[in-house]
């Protein structure tokens, strides 16, 4: 059976993000620079996309640039910047014929201004499109995120708007980059890394993690269904025993 048709339509996991890992390794092993690898993660990213609209997926959220990255060889950066206007340019047509809502989380303001300007603009025509939403997390940290949290609810109780004791889970996921999305479901890993990379820390608290040693732009619609079939395969307790659940 194809693992496509192994999929329950009804089980989906709401939401799926995913830590796009290995361009640079991927390069490195066939004798070529790091920004090929880049260049060819975006076929994986435009695959996984296509994949999860047909599907069925309501939420996907791509770990395209954390604020860590900021720190690379300024070469490396700029081409990841430059790869980031071509694609937003490239696949507005693939996102408007998918029904495909864009949205970006992170610190955007740090973002050069022709990416920052190509990606408000492809959120803008992209805004009423509901089949899915397709979120890139942008010079993005979770534990920057969080912060940001304490001090903006922190002004809120000094100046009164709000009290402590109203301070609970769903007060502090209202003020958090993904408040319009559902906590994910699904974490999915590549390239044989096993470990989170600052994102998504509190939305993550009860993920399925899924790791798997496949290089980024190795990445395609099977390995997609694979990590589904997988998670469909798991019992997802949250805190409960099994008989509680039956």
């Amino acid at each position: 059976m194809d693992l496509k048709d192994q999929i329950q339509l009804n089980k989906l996991p709401r939401h799926v993000a995913i830590i796009m890992d290995g361009n640079g390794r991927w390069a490195k092993k066939q004798g070529l620079l790091r920004v090929i690898g880049h260049e060819n993660g975006t076929k994986s990213v435009r695959d996984v996309i296509e994949a999860s609209a047909e599907i069925g997926i309501k939420n996907l959220t791509l770990y395209a640039f954390s604020t860590e990255n900021w720190k690379r060889p300024k070469l490396e950066v700029q081409t990841l910047m430059k790869l980031l206007v071509k694609s937003l340019k490239k696949e507005i047509k693939t996102l408007q014929d998918n029904n495909i809502k864009l949205s970006a989380i992170g610190n955007l303001n740090d973002l050069p201004k022709n990416a920052h300007k190509e990606l408000l603009e492809v959120i803008e025509k992209t805004k009423d499109n509901t089949h899915m939403t397709l979120t890139l997390a942008l010079s993005y940290g979770s534990r920057e995120e969080i912060v940001n949290v304490i001090k903006e609810l922190t002004y809120k109780v000094k100046n009164n708007i709000i009290s402590i004791e109203s301070i609970d889970e769903s007060i502090i996921n209202k003020h958090l980059y993904t408040q319009n999305l559902p906590d994910v479901d699904l974490l999915i890993r590549t390239s044989g890394e096993h470990r989170i990379s600052n994102f998504l820390l509190w939305q993550i608290a009860y993920a399925e993690l899924y790791f798997t040693d496949i290089l980024w732009p190795d990445f395609k619609k099977k390995d997609l269904y694979e990590a589904l079939v997988n998670y469909q395969k798991r019992e997802r307790r949250f805190g409960k025993t099994s008989e509680q659940l039956s």
